[in-house]
């Protein structure tokens, strides 16, 4: 575990914050993998169906995300008050939550992914495919649940090392699963699903044995977990703005994919293939988020207000330089890198004007994303729900669907940075008012600024 409220604000932050970058380098690697697998040996149609996967999976999960999120704010809190015995009451309230959550959520999911699939006008011979993926995907939901709770835990305490190491297995377990359900038993999007599926429940119960080994004091066992009332209305208070700003995002998605449906699989494939390359350049600004968010919520448990700025000043130094050398990267090696998931000409033409248009703003989505940080560390997620809202259903989809009338798929891509460009004034302005500063769980006498 670590404090993260003694020491130099921009050391602590990056040490912290790249562990879970490198974590999330690796788990992207499943889709990546997916992905390359499945474009150049399964074909486009193929391509097309898992990338139809990732709006609708995103929508089942994000819910339980953002209360996990609030979850995660309360312990981090909590511990930089050195109230242990609310941490773990926290921390058992939030598996016995995902647990149930899981459990519905794979039922409804599989229910209902034929109709959603409909919904979006997925291609007709891409919706079967799409339809097999996900019935095996969504087996592992609970197991998806349990590692992203597990990680969420540890993130909160000060902890980001731990759920690597378990996430390069996971991934590398992943890989060789990919190539032998579909290169050596011709399972195909089937193939690739499970492999994931046994990839995560590796992951979770192994960083289960780890932690009741070597961290007693978190004591992983479901019968003596208690559900506190009290610490799940905190954590709904913080959490429910976070995970309706998440269903929101979702649902955007999946009104996104619709307007991309209408150009056919090649523009589906592509869009999928460039998703993937753009998940690798937000990384950066969401992990960096992510540790500028515990750095708060423990300086504002410990009654440390005058660190938060400097911090905020030290994040955005870091993923600026970050951002700006992932866009010219991104735009240098546009074509190899499309060519790496399909050898598809019209494919990688689509692809190439997405990252030539999209790239250029990776520097205004991480501010965005780090300003917001700030927000959710103090437990105000009220304000970022209405700003990501507005950017994508007032901004975002208007603009996509419009401009595609007008110039066609280029329309489509020209939405994502005018929405960006809103989030990003929109998210600083209410930052300096500093009414974020009032929504602490752990109360003092007296702020600083």
């Amino acid at each position: 575990m670590r404090d993260l409220t003694e020491g130099k604000e921009g050391k602590l932050i990056l040490n912290f914050a790249l562990p879970m970058l490198a974590g999330n380098v690796f788990q992207q690697m499943y889709n990546v993998v997916d992905s390359i697998i499945i474009g150049k040996v399964l074909g486009k149609e193929a391509l097309a169906a898992v990338g139809a996967n990732f709006p609708l999976i995103f929508a089942l999960i994000s819910f339980v995300v953002g209360i996990a999120i609030g979850s995660t704010v309360i312990i981090s809190q909590y511990f930089g008050a050195k109230q242990m015995d609310r941490v773990k009451r926290t921390i058992d309230t939030l598996y016995i939550f995902m647990f149930f959550a899981s459990i519905l959520i794979t039922t409804v999911g599989i229910l209902s992914s034929k109709y959603i699939f409909q919904l979006i006008s997925l291609p007709d011979d891409v919706i079967p495919l799409a339809i097999d993926y996900f019935t095996v995907y969504a087996t592992g939901f609970i197991f998806f649940f349990g590692f992203q709770g597990t990680s969420a835990v540890l993130r909160g305490l000060g902890d980001s090392k731990t759920p690597l190491y378990f996430l390069i297995i996971s991934t590398l377990t992943n890989i060789g699963l990919d190539l032998f359900f579909v290169l050596g038993l011709g399972w195909g999007v089937k193939g690739v699903a499970l492999a994931t599926v046994i990839a995560q429940a590796g992951a979770f119960f192994t960083i289960v044995w780890y932690l009741n080994r070597y961290h007693s004091f978190l004591d992983f066992s479901p019968l003596k977990m208690r559900f506190d009332k009290d610490i799940f209305k905190k954590s709904l208070k913080i959490g429910l703005p976070t995970g309706f700003q998440q269903t929101f995002v979702s649902l955007g998605f999946l009104a996104l994919y619709r307007i991309v449906n209408m150009f056919g699989t090649p523009t589906i494939a592509a869009y999928t293939i460039a998703m993937r390359i753009d998940m690798f350049a937000a990384m950066p600004a969401m992990n960096f988020s992510a540790a500028l968010s515990t750095f708060v919520g423990q300086n504002i448990g410990a009654n440390k207000f005058e660190r938060i700025g400097r911090g905020l000043n030290s994040t955005l130094g870091m993923t600026s330089i970050i951002s700006v050398t992932v866009t010219l990267l991104a735009m240098f090696f546009a074509e190899p890198l499309m060519y790496l998931f399909t050898n598809d000409a019209e494919v990688v033409a689509v692809g190439k004007q997405y990252i030539y248009v999209v790239s250029g703003f990776y520097i205004v989505f991480s501010t965005m994303f780090i300003i917001n940080g700030i927000m959710r560390g103090a437990g105000d997620t009220f304000f970022p729900m209405i700003i990501t809202i507005l950017s994508l259903w007032v901004i975002r989809i208007p603009a996509s669907y419009l401009l595609s009338l007008k110039i066609g798929t280029l329309g489509i891509w020209w939405g994502i940075p005018v929405a960006w460009v809103f989030g990003v004034i929109a998210s600083y302005v209410y930052y300096k008012t500093g009414r974020w500063k009032l929504k602490a769980v752990v109360k003092h006498d007296k702020k600083t600024s």
